[in-house]
């Protein structure tokens, strides 16, 4: 035996389809390709996505840019109290890490926001990316500080 001996097996490989050769490819009169409509025609066939009639998926979704609709840029904060930072002992230094580890918000990433809603009783350090007014100047009578990032 010689590698020039070797062969597939019976059955194992088949010859391509020639679609739109003729007669004398095989498939009849129509060569393969069923009868008229837009596939047997030449050329590519319809194009991608292309819905037949139908309006097509993306027409049909809302336009949801512009006016009166949520910008695509917007920063989303995640808001906490200062009622809420009463938890943490005088002269704790507040950052996004330290409020994602004591479970006040849910990504360590977050942008934080302070809102002035309720007291605050003890002085702290609070350095976050955004801070109202009212609630810096209670952090502040506290005798805390305020840093934004």
């Amino acid at each position: 035996m010689r590698l020039n001996d070797l062969k597939p097996n019976p059955g194992a490989k088949k010859d391509r389809k020639r679609v739109g050769h003729g007669i004398s490819a095989g498939q009849g009169k129509t060569s393969g390709k069923g009868t008229k409509g837009q596939n047997s025609r030449t050329g590519s066939g319809p194009r991608l996505y292309s819905q037949g009639g139908n309006l097509p998926l993306f027409r049909r979704l809302p336009f949801m840019r512009g006016e009166g609709f949520t910008p695509l840029g917007r920063i989303k904060y995640d808001e906490i109290n200062l009622v809420e930072l009463n938890r943490f002992q005088a002269g704790t230094e507040i950052t996004p890490q330290v409020l994602y580890e004591a479970g006040f918000v849910r990504k360590s990433n977050a942008s934080v926001v302070i809102l002035g809603e309720g007291e605050l009783t003890v002085a702290l350090k609070v350095r976050v990316h955004r801070v109202s007014k009212s609630a810096k100047a209670k952090i502040e009578a506290a005798g805390g500080s305020v840093e934004t990032l």
